[in-house]
């Protein structure tokens, strides 16, 4: 199953200006991030739904950017906050 947000989207990876670690958990001494997302729609980095802030959650809360995708190395997978939905 797609939606429509998934396809618009598209699967490429955006650069990023974030190397290492969730951008807002660093700077403020947290450590205990787990995995890092990608925003399609403007590139912004953040931490996963596993992790203690779920910094991607809360952007896609404040901002309504739909898709987002994994940013770990070798995965491709994207995720629909809006339609609930995976995406390869």
């Amino acid at each position: 199953m797609t939606c429509q947000h998934l396809e618009d989207a598209g699967d490429a990876m955006p650069a990023s200006p974030y190397a290492a670690g969730c951008p807002e958990c660093v700077p403020a001494g947290f450590d205990d991030w787990v995995h890092l997302r990608l925003c399609l729609e403007c590139g912004y980095v953040a931490c996963c739904d596993s992790s203690p802030r779920r910094h991607m959650s809360r952007h896609h809360e404040r901002t309504g950017h739909p898709v987002m995708r994994s940013y770990e190395p070798g995965e491709t997978w994207r995720w629909c906050f809006v339609d609930e939905v995976l995406g390869a």
